[in-house]
């Protein structure tokens, strides 16, 4: 078993401005099938439209933000939404009405998913 706190984790930087990531379970800790990180984005932050092969499971804890699959059309999340993003789907996030906007995102443990530093070493 593995326990810990979100605010002892580290935050990292993800490449996008005002977003951040922290890497709550994955491999390191012995996660072999799935990985769960937590993502925190300030006011005026994005991160632009992209996909992967692999699904996501997302659930929205605090402020409220915006996805979207073709960047036209935009769809509000809130606190206690949840969301899931097939493979292979676009997807972005956009951030314009809340001080942060922060949610948990599962993927699968894949090794083109995850940052080597986050499997077992």
């Amino acid at each position: 078993m593995y326990i810990g706190h979100v605010k002892d984790t580290p935050e990292k930087d993800t490449g996008f401005e005002g977003v951040t990531i922290r890497w709550l379970i994955s491999p390191k800790v012995g996660a072999r099938n799935f990985a769960m990180r937590y993502f925190v984005m300030k006011k005026g932050s994005e991160i632009p439209i992209h996909q992967h092969d692999w699904e996501h499971e997302i659930f929205v804890v605090k402020g409220e933000g915006y996805l979207t699959k073709d960047g036209k059309n935009w769809f509000k999340v809130v606190p206690g939404s949840y969301i899931y993003i097939p493979p292979n789907e676009p997807h972005g996030y956009k951030n314009e009405d809340s001080e942060t906007f922060e949610f948990v995102c599962l993927i699968p443990a894949k090794k083109e998913a995850i940052p080597e530093d986050e499997w077992v070493e």
